[in-house]
């Protein structure tokens, strides 16, 4: 089979920095092209203590960046080494709840005069009414501009003053001079409006949209109270400095139904001081409307309940090149009705809900797409969701480290509430890459693949082209189809083409629901159990077919239980003690005869049979078990046929994690195989036996100059 190796671009972890490495040139880079280069706290130096990696619901690691991270407490500290030039600094942290401080920050071994504050105030978020949820939303961000110039390789330290904090991870940025007002633009300050953040300057934001109706609102560099939202916002363009100067302190920016459009919204801050999910409050960046032709870019939203949560007419609307991080609930959902709406090369950390979805309540979204973002630690929910619409792309996009009850990548016909309009077309999910994604779902009590498809409500009968998808690190499963609302709909039309999977916990496919799915060129390696699980839910509610389209490999073998799952951390399920765990692996021999070869051993046909080479012992026998298991018993059966007189055969049984070192585990003893009592002879383990490779040494048979075995099985029970 032809492996293909070009499916997107491979992201990986070089000195602690994520990095996007080559692709193919017909196929673009995964991910936005972003300001900032981040650099992981723990592959930085530390004094204090590193956690992680932990992958369960509800840890501190679970949450972080690369599912690691470093906690320091007083007079400890974090020092980075600076990737690129660079005069600002944005960090990812945690602390206690209830607890807020400082931490000192040195460049080069000398103490900045400013601080950067640090806080539980954002984080710790808790959401009783969504089922399976558990207190989360742990990190947060804070951000620092140095007042000087670091170059690539210098030092940045961050120290503790006394709270305990959890460092993640730091972005370097090389923050551009402010901008200047543009020719003719209408100033906030000039109606009134108070850069000092003390007064509120709501009035004055409405009095200067008004004044510059078809023109520009510029707002200068400054803090800017607003106390409650603005709405009759179109045909305007709101400008500010840049993110790091222009700084608008509200929890609602704009809340209107609907708009004239042409909307620009560009290049300042909107900063709030939601701490708590409340789904009936607007506490977003945008909630509603912007109009036709509308833009956002180059926005930093954060500490809102959902960067931009729109409804309504937002045709043509383009969201570009923004930071949306600390949200409780959403990054972005376009909620029904967008049409030609494109959401790209955009930065979120730390959602506390779908970081990126479509939902097609009331009518459908359509010819819409999410297309080069990055998307980092959605804590609750998915990376990016699809639930229902017609002709929709995700297209390029970087998602990292999901955590509860969602996948990196979801496509669904979940309705959450009526009308709602199902999938419906071709939905095109091509070149995305996913890093650490997929998530243990405890309302079902095993796992969400890293990429899913899910009949929830209704069945899929879109077609659907999963294509150029790299797969990376998941706990779990790669790719998921099931019927999460438990009523067996099927899933159908989808076609899995272009794919590499690496180091998957569980299993390449994990197929809960009856329906189809095609599979063409999906290369899999490091795959921790098997390359399918096929057991759809309700059991009796259909099959799940697996075409096999060429090109395949690495995944072709069927996990046979369909009752465990693995626990989060873990590469392998716990097999069922009763289970041959020899079976069907591979077997090696120093020696065979004719067409008795080694893998006769473990067919489990004990007509059959392994025998060695003749008149040349010792001889030996090797199974690779797969993984590490604490082997109790063995059963060395001949073929039960009378013919097979009775004999004596002397084997030794050695062990090995590994495959090169060899340990004895039972020494040499004859084992009498008798056709009256079945021709079976049963060995003991040792109680402290733990091996992957088993080894049975033949040294004699007094039945036949060879060693000889029609079947090896290995149990964890005595």
């Amino acid at each position: 089979m032809t492996a293909l190796t070009s499916a997107g671009a491979a992201v990986a972890l070089a000195a602690g920095t994520l990095v996007a490495l080559g692709s193919v040139p017909a196929q673009a880079a995964a991910g936005a092209t972003l300001p900032f280069t981040s650099v992981e706290a723990e592959s930085a130096t530390t004094t204090g203590t590193r956690i992680g990696p932990d992958v369960t619901q509800g840890s501190l690691a679970s949450e972080a960046s690369g599912r690691q991270a470093v906690r320091i407490t007083a007079g400890q500290r974090v020092e980075f080494t600076v990737p690129r030039t660079a005069n600002a600094l944005n960090l990812a942290y945690s602390v206690p709840d209830g607890q807020s401080g400082t931490l000192n920050v040195y460049v080069n071994g000398t103490r900045l005069s400013r601080t950067l504050a640090v806080t539980s105030k954002y984080s710790y978020v808790d959401t009783g009414w969504i089922a399976g949820s558990r207190t989360h939303h742990f990190y947060d961000n804070a951000r620092l501009l140095l007042g000087q110039t670091v170059q690539p390789g210098d030092k940045v330290a961050v120290e503790s003053t006394g709270t305990q904090v959890t460092v993640d991870v730091a972005d370097f940025e090389q923050v551009a001079a402010a901008a200047g007002q543009p020719a003719g633009s209408v100033s906030v300050t000039s109606k009134g409006a108070d850069p000092s953040g003390q007064g509120d300057s709501t009035q004055a934001f409405r009095d200067a949209i008004a004044a510059a109706q078809g023109g520009t609102v510029w707002i200068p560099p400054g803090d800017y109270r607003i106390t409650s939202s603005l709405s009759g916002v179109q045909n305007v363009t709101l400008q500010g400095a840049g993110s790091w100067y222009s700084v608008v302190h509200t929890s609602r920016f704009i809340d209107q139904s609907s708009s004239a459009g042409t909307v620009r919204i560009r290049d300042f801050a909107v900063i709030g001081e939601v701490t708590e999910r409340v789904d009936s409050n607007p506490d977003n960046f945008v909630n509603g409307s912007l109009g036709p032709n509308s833009s956002v870019s180059g926005m930093w939203i954060q500490h809102l309940k959902v960067g931009l949560w729109l409804t309504g007419n937002n045709d043509n609307l383009v969201v570009e090149n923004n930071r949306i991080l600390d949200t409780t609930a959403d990054g972005l959902n376009l909620n029904g009705n967008a049409r030609g709406v494109r959401v790209r090369n955009n930065f979120l950390r730390n959602q506390g809900d779908d970081a990126l979805a479509m939902w097609s309540l009331y009518a459908p979204d359509t010819n819409s797409s999410f297309d080069n973002n990055t998307i980092t630690q959605p804590n609750l929910a998915n990376g990016i969701a699809v639930y229902g619409g017609t002709d929709l792309a995700v297209r390029n996009n970087l998602v990292s480290d999901t955590n509860a009850l969602g996948s990196g990548i979801a496509i669904s016909n979940q309705k959450f509430l009526d009308p709602f309009s199902p999938l419906a077309g071709t939905i095109t999910v091509d070149g995305n890459t996913l890093v650490r994604t997929g998530a243990i779902n405890p309302n079902w009590n095993h796992p969400m693949g890293a990429l899913r498809v899910d009949s929830y409500d209704s069945a899929v009968n879109a077609t659907v082209n999963i294509t150029n998808t790299t797969i990376t690190d998941s706990p779990y499963s790669a790719f998921e189809f099931v019927s999460g609302g438990g009523q067996g709909h099927p899933v159908r039309g989808v076609t899995v083409s272009g794919a590499t999977v690496r180091n998957t916990g569980t299993v390449v496919v994990q197929a809960e629901a009856q329906g189809a799915a095609t599979f063409r060129d999906v290369t899999a390696t490091q795959v921790g159990a098997a390359g399918v699980y096929n057991c759809p839910y309700p059991a009796n509610s259909g099959a799940f077919t697996l075409t096999d389209g060429g090109g395949n490999s690495g995944w072709s073998s069927t996990w046979s239980d369909c009752s465990t799952w693995p626990q989060p951390g873990q590469s392998n399920p716990q097999p069922d003690p009763n289970r041959n765990l020899a079976k069907g692996r591979p077997a090696t021999a120093t020696g065979s005869q004719d067409v008795y070869t080694p893998g006769k051993a473990v067919d489990g046909d004990a007509n059959s049979y392994w025998e060695s080479a003749n008149n040349a012992f010792p001889q030996s026998l090797t199974v690779d078990l797969g993984s590490p298991y604490a082997v109790r018993r063995l059963v060395l059966k001949l073929p039960p046929s009378s013919a097979w007189g009775a004999r004596t055969e002397t084997v030794a049984v050695l062990g090995s994690t590994d495959g090169s070192s060899f340990s004895t585990v039972v020494g040499a003893q004859g084992y009498r195989f008798d056709p009256a009592t079945g021709n079976t002879a049963t060995v003991t383990l040792p109680a402290n036996t733990n091996l992957r490779h088993l080894r049975l040494t033949v040294t004699g048979n007094t039945g036949w100059p060879a060693g000889q075995f029609s079947e090896v099985e290995a149990y964890l029970t005595s």
